[in-house]
């Protein structure tokens, strides 16, 4: 196997980051106030409930049916006006192509603001469905008398559009405008307006299954939205079979049979003299036991990426996710190595699914449709492989640790603080939540997403600031203030230069759903143990940003006044046939003192897979040691430390 450091050079990467599409670009626009013709309308404190009611009643269709339809759409939110990346509109997710794609050549123009996300051109527009094929949002105007632009900016009357167009769905599809949400599958699975009948059926599945369990959460204009459960809420058999054809998916795709996916597969030939491409054949998980499951962001559009990884002097990854309906490609076989995470220990014992999008704009690109076709796909994976759902385990490549010193400053830092791990959690059916008492010594870091708007820079222009957002992310401080600096991480600012505040610096920050050893409390401020130094984070018991959690630590066995730590588990040196090279053991530029302790889920042994033979169709040979090694939640990142260099100890909850 090639040991790949990044799915692109680093320079290739932080292009990528800086140059994101036009219409990507008209995304934040309305946000950062340089393009506002179409400024939202802030909707009254109790609007919103109140026009889900009202529109309801209107046009007849079941309150049920068109809160569920809207939380699977956007989950109630409004997004401040700001489309998709499909061109969506609204809390009813209203599609207006057309419009979207105009503004953006609008604002890619000479006349927009130097430094602005509007100033940012010269990129494609993302490809996907032709405009007059995005409508929803026209079609809705007409029936309910007013202008697409209302619909676009006004939430009570985007709702209102929405329940006139599942209205006249109901009636094209001759079927009555019952009070029974049963009566109304047909209509919802229309509603996305997809010609993809794998995909229209996922997505009036997911509707249904919120109306059973129910829905309660506060929007991102503040205002408190309840769905009530209805358990027996199940759409009639006559309707699921003739709008849900058989499936025959490609046989080499390896996906739940409740997801549209697709075949295209990455290359692995040779090329140029001793060069092979993209990824590895191994026989997993007979020959190497699969850990983790990598969330990764494309950082490009969809149709880039899949010329991409089709390209055998590129990376490769398992799968890509499109934004605008959730659909997977498969590239690689689970049972083959794909070079996708930057460290070859973590490659050989990963699947990599990359998720179209940009991490500085998750409005228009973390869409609802593909987080759901995430979690469908990673619970499908999990099980298969037997790998547990927890934060450990479901990392962001932004989790995956440098193999050595000299490659964690180009680590990547996808999917970012705005990635909704929590929501994400609910969806795989593992939610995040306390397992212990509030003085345990271990924390789970869990914000409320929504509230939780951390200062970040840099999502636009060199340090500016981002618009004020929810995230996954919690800031680390080197005392129990927010005027003290921010920890230090000596790996990513080698030389003693400080953590920031940039977007995509994750050298003070900690994330939804891991957790880590308490090593002091103080009022409303709680102090882990990151990276050999206590890092200090607010933690008030009102509204805590972080909970108690059940578990193990790791720390330095008795005489031991600090102890190496890894970004990857090496075999002893024995272990090595004579005809593989022994791999030096190279420890990251940290050390885990003597008094400290670190959250570990389980132990490892040493293995390294050996590329040394090159191009071959067979799997390469594992050389797998004795020696044991503990994962860590050392960091933002994973890591690990010998089993002889620590006790293991229960936390005390």
């Amino acid at each position: 196997m090639r040991a790949v450091t990044s799915r692109a050079p680093a320079a290739r990467y932080a292009a990528r980051a800086a140059s994101y599409t036009a219409a990507t670009a008209v995304l934040l626009v309305p946000i950062l106030g340089d393009f506002a013709p179409d400024s939202p309308q802030t909707p009254s404190v109790t609007s919103m409930q109140q026009a889900f009611e009202d529109s309801a009643a209107e046009y007849r269709v079941p309150k049920s049916v068109l809160l569920g339809v809207s939380y699977v759409q956007s989950r109630w939110d409004t997004h401040a006006g700001v489309p998709s990346v499909s061109g969506g509109y609204g809390p009813m997710h209203l599609t207006d192509a057309r419009t979207a794609l105009a503004q953006a050549h609008q604002n890619s123009a000479p006349h927009a603001q130097a430094g602005s996300s509007a100033a940012i051109s010269g990129a494609p527009l993302p490809e996907g469905p032709p405009p007059e094929q995005m409508t929803t949002l026209e079609q809705a105007a007409r029936l309910v008398g007013i202008s697409s632009r209302r619909l676009r900016t006004d939430a009570a009357e985007n709702v209102r559009g929405g329940a006139a167009l599942l209205a006249d769905t109901q009636r094209q599809l001759g079927r009555p405008l019952s009070t029974d949400p049963a009566d109304w599958w047909g209509a919802v699975a229309r509603f996305t307006g997809t010609t993809n009948s794998v995909t229209a059926a996922e997505f009036a599945d997911d509707v249904f299954a919120v109306i059973r369990k129910g829905a309660r959460r506060t929007t991102d204009t503040g205002q408190q939205v309840t769905l009530a459960a209805s358990p027996g809420a199940r759409p009639n058999a006559s309707q699921t079979q003739a709008a849900r054809p058989a499936k025959a998916p490609h046989t080499d795709v390896e996906c739940p049979a409740t997801l549209a996916c697709d075949w295209i597969p990455s290359p692995h030939v040779e090329f140029g003299d001793d060069r092979y491409g993209n990824h590895d054949p191994a026989d997993r998980p007979k020959d190497q036991k699969i850990d983790y499951i990598i969330i990764h962001d494309t950082e490009d559009t969809s149709p880039v990426m899949i010329k991409t990884v089709q390209d055998p002097s590129e990376a490769s990854w398992h799968y890509t996710i499109r934004s605008s309906d959730g659909s997977v490609i498969q590239h690689v076989k689970t049972k083959d190595v794909a070079w996708q995470a930057g460290n070859q220990f973590i490659n050989a014992r990963s699947i990599g699914i990359e998720h179209e999008g940009f991490l500085t704009h998750p409005d228009a690109w973390y869409t609802e449709q593909m987080y759901r076709s995430s979690a469908r796909l990673v619970s499908y994976l999990a099980k298969k492989y037997g790998i547990p759902l927890d934060r450990q385990h479901i990392l962001g490549h932004d989790n995956v640790p440098g193999p050595t010193t000299s490659t964690i400053p180009g680590m990547h830092e996808d999917p970012g603080p705005y990635w909704d791990w929590r929501h994400y959690f609910d969806l795989l059916g593992a939610p995040l939540r306390a397992t212990a008492g509030p003085n345990s010594e271990l924390v789970t870091v869990l914000p409320d997403f929504a509230s939780n708007k951390p200062v970040f820079t840099n999502c636009a222009g060199d340090d500016e600031p981002c618009p004020a957002h929810g995230s996954s992310a919690v800031r680390l401080y080197s005392e129990p203030s927010e005027d003290a600096p921010l920890v230090h991480d000596e790996g990513k600012h080698p030389g003693g230069e400080d953590s920031t505040f940039r977007v995509a610096d994750m050298g003070a920050r900690i994330s939804t759903g891991q957790t880590y050893a308490v090593a002091e409390r103080r009022r409303e401020w709680t102090a882990i143990w990151y990276l050999g130094q206590k890092a200090w984070f607010k933690n008030p018991p009102a509204h805590p940003t972080a909970v108690g959690a059940a578990g193990r630590m790791v720390t330095p066995k008795p005489g031991l006044e600090d102890i190496p730590v890894y970004g990857r588990a090496l075999p002893e040196e024995d272990a090595y046939p004579a005809d593989v090279p022994v791999q030096s053991v190279s420890p990251l530029p940290y050390e885990l003192s003597a008094g400290q302790r670190y959250a570990t889920q389980g132990s490892t042994t040493g293995s390294y897979v050996d590329s040394g033979s090159g191009f071959d169709n067979a799997p390469h040979r594992v050389v797998v040691g004795d020696d044991v090694y503990y994962e860590i939640q050392f960091g933002y990142r994973i890591a690990y430390v010998r089993a002889d260099d620590v006790d293991v100890v229960r936390a005390d909850g």
